[in-house]
């Protein structure tokens, strides 16, 4: 009998491929995202001294209602306003394994328009 992978395995396979080449460092965070079926959770990561140095998810009480679509550019606005109050603009985006498309993309593009280059 021929089983189907499973998602979660494959991509974290391939979130692995992507951290063996990026990795945040003070001047430059890596922005990650992860995405689950309900929410979406994105960190500004310095990995040398492993500290999360800004974060948002649609947990937070500024994030109600609306579309998973539209949570996810307002947890991009947050992440990114939050990243510039710690004076971080320049981050490398790390999408988590995940297809730069839907969710993820909104996300990014937010974090882009509110300020962060990358």
């Amino acid at each position: 009998m021929i089983t189907k992978p499973d998602k979660n395995k494959t991509r974290k396979k391939r979130h692995n491929r992507v951290r063996n080449r990026i990795s945040g460092t003070a001047e430059r965070p890596r922005l990650n995202v992860f995405r689950s079926n309900q929410h979406i959770y994105a960190q500004v990561i310095d990995d040398v001294a492993g500290v999360t140095l800004a974060s948002a998810s649609t947990l937070d009480k500024e994030i109600s209602g609306g579309t998973k679509t539209e949570q996810a550019k307002l947890v991009g606005k947050l992440v990114a306003e939050r990243a510039k109050e710690k004076g971080i603009k320049v981050v490398v985006f790390d999408r988590g394994g995940y297809l730069y498309h839907g969710r993820v993309a909104e996300l990014a593009q937010a974090a882009r328009e509110n300020g962060l280059e990358f």
